[in-house]
Formats: C-alpha cells, structure tokens, sequence
C-alpha cells in the first residue's frame, strides 16, 4: 500500500531536485503532496536550473513551472507517513516561515522518513533538528549543517546518506542513491 507523503517547495526550488522525486515517488504508488505557503492547489512555483559547469559554484537559469497539487493551509503532518525537501534557492526563504520549520519538526518528532537534498538542509538547521546526527548537503551548506549541530557528511555528488529516519544528499546526480534510500526508509518494496 502506498504512502502519503509531503513535499515542501517554493519559487526558484531546484528543477530536478523538484520534479523527478515528486514523478518518481508517484511512479511507484505513493501519494505525493506538493505544496508552497502562500499557494494553493493549481497554483504554480517557478523552478531553477542548476548544473555543474566548471565554474567555482553551480549555474543557474530558469527552469519550468512546477504545479502544486495540494493547498499548505490545509497540510496537517499527522496525514502524512514522510517529507520530501528539494533544494535549490527556496529553502532559503522557506526557513523564514515558522510554519514550515514547525512541520519539519513535526516529522522529525514523530520520527517519520525525511528526505532532503542540496540546500534543503538549510530547513532542518533552521529548524534546529541536526544535533548530534550526520547530514549531507551541498557543500556550501556545511558550515549550516555544523553550526546547527550536525556532523556534514562530505559524500560523492552522486551518493546518499541515511541517518535513521534522515536522507540526505548533496545535489540532484545522487537521485538513484537518494530515492533508493528513502524509498527503504518508508518501507517501499519494489520487485522485478
């Protein structure tokens, strides 16, 4: 049976880090709701392009619309079985919202699956549940993950870490390894 699960995004989140996990979880049966404060269901979020191209940090350029399918007002943590958290440039001002910080600790609480890739860990250090557990993200999110308490968990750009119910990830190319760990977290199995 599948799961319903949250997936917390803003203007300017990450593309891929946005729509593959949120195509993905549905593919394999669970319920996915995408929402943004201030938004509601049929509204849409602009989304982000970041790459890898050489330069010190990632590029940026528009990415596509993004249309949420559930409105945040009515988001209750306790409908839902895991978190979903995209990067890109929305979890930044995403963290200023102390409703989201409080939903995230609310997961976190319960101690249900979260999932958080690149600069989505910049929510779980705001919302102050890093301490005394190891997290990755994008690298220039370490110094967060650090001072929020967290141990920076310096991986490839393409693999994931779990630690307990916490899957976290540095940037899109670690999708495989992101999605299979949280999928295994939520308890999913796939058989071929």
């Amino acid at each position: 049976m599948g799961k319903k699960l949250l997936m917390l995004v803003g203007d300017y989140a990450e593309d891929y880090e946005t729509m593959v996990p949120f195509q993905t979880l549905l593919a394999v049966g669970h319920v996915v709701h995408a929402v943004c404060p201030g938004k509601k269901a049929g509204d849409t979020i602009a989304t982000a392009i970041h790459d890898f191209e050489g330069a010190q940090t990632y590029s940026e350029k528009r990415g596509h619309n993004f249309t949420l399918n559930f409105d945040f007002d009515r988001v209750s943590s306790q409908d839902y079985d895991g978190l979903v958290i995209p990067g890109g440039r929305a979890p930044e001002y995403l963290r200023l919202n102390e409703q989201v910080l409080d939903i995230v600790r609310q997961f976190d609480a319960a101690r249900k699956p979260i999932a958080a890739v690149c600069h989505g860990a910049q929510l779980l250090a705001a919302a102050g549940i890093l301490a005394g557990r190891s997290c990755s993200a994008y690298p220039a999110c370490a110094p967060e993950v650090r001072l929020a308490g967290g141990t920076y968990a310096d991986i490839p750009i393409d693999q994931a870490h779990t630690d307990g119910h916490l899957v976290t990830a540095p940037a899109w190319p670690a999708h495989p390894a992101w999605l299979a760990q949280f999928l295994a977290v939520l308890g999913t199995r796939i058989s071929h």
